[in-house]
């Protein structure tokens, strides 16, 4: 299993701080989730159904008319490489590690994003560093590869560039309800592609792949335009402040989203270690040598981040 962010357990018994305690801004997950009710007690009981609205929610938010709902798109990372001929595949690093490990996994070769390539796999916003790519670019780079799977995890917040609307036959797009939404518990996302591929991913998957319970809190969170629009101004807003506070420790130039920051720094590790002391988790790269900070959701988490900063410098 791959490093991820969010595994407090784990950092509980390494820096002997209690589970609650901790401050975790190592996901990338919006800090204030969607509400979702409580569920009627049918939704437990009954196997989901594809004609619940969940699937016309989700068209009309992201404006793609051929979707595949997912339980996660981790699903997706990991069933694609395997649905395809093995051959060359291109990724601009540092990349969200699960997509070169599953290519690599299914028997497909990486190569460097500028190199002649069979296929073609993107984050946009990136995950680690939050580098963006235009449409007009990643249609261009489209058009010279068999496949191009962009991994649009983070772009709610910012979905000019998006490409879920796009009807290139050649062109899988990945979305997610775990970050913007805060829902990543609930494992729901889309797959947006050819409806020939789409029908070799949900044959993959099998049936019921998203649990009842989880498409009924992601239709009711798709449908829920105001609440989508508070979310993006929240989350911009403390994306700036982040970035803000970044660069007023001294930790360099930060890049990101609007749901983290990215510092690359040769002291990663020692900042990482100093800020575990204090019970505050974030994510650590190793190549190249680099932080990520999730945002704060409330007043006492941003003035202990800003005292552990201060500290820290």
């Amino acid at each position: 299993m791959l490093e991820h962010g969010g595994r407090i357990h784990a950092a509980a018994r390494r820096w002997g701080i209690p589970h609650g305690q901790w401050l975790d801004l190592s996901t990338g997950i919006a800090p204030w989730p969607y509400p979702v009710p409580v569920p009627p007690a049918e939704i437990w009981q009954r196997l989901p159904e594809d004609e619940d609205g969940l699937a016309a929610a989700a068209r009309d938010y992201y404006g793609a008319p051929a979707l595949l709902m997912l339980p996660g798109s981790q699903a997706a990372i990991q069933w694609l490489p395997r649905l395809l001929p093995a051959g060359r595949v291109a990724m601009p690093m540092p990349l969200y590690a699960e997509h070169p490990a599953a290519w690599q996994a299914a028997g497909h070769a990486l190569v460097d994003w500028e190199a002649p390539s069979d296929y073609a796999v993107v984050c946009n916003p990136n995950n680690p560093t939050g580098r963006r790519f235009t449409r007009a670019a990643l249609l261009d780079r489209a058009a010279r590869v068999k496949q191009l799977v962009v991994d649009e995890a983070f772009i709610d917040a910012e979905p000019d560039e998006s490409l879920a609307n796009c009807a290139a036959d050649n062109i899988v797009v990945l979305r997610s309800l775990g970050k913007f939404f805060g829902l990543a518990g609930a494992r729901a996302g889309c797959a947006f592609g050819a409806p020939a591929l789409l029908d070799r991913l949900r044959e993959a998957l099998g049936p019921w792949a998203v649990s009842h319970p989880a498409r009924w809190a992601a239709r009711l969170a798709l449908a829920d335009c105001a609440w989508q629009s508070a979310q993006r101004e929240r989350l911009c807003a403390a994306s700036r402040r982040l970035a803000a506070l970044l660069r007023a420790s001294g930790l360099g130039a930060p890049t990101g989203t609007a749901l983290f920051q990215y510092v690359a720094t040769p002291r990663a590790a020692d900042i990482f270690a100093a800020l575990a002391r204090r019970g505050i988790l974030v994510r650590a790269f190793t190549e190249p040598r680099a932080l990520r900070f999730g945002l704060p959701g409330s007043a006492e988490q941003w003035q202990r981040l800003t005292a552990c900063l201060k500290e820290i410098a």
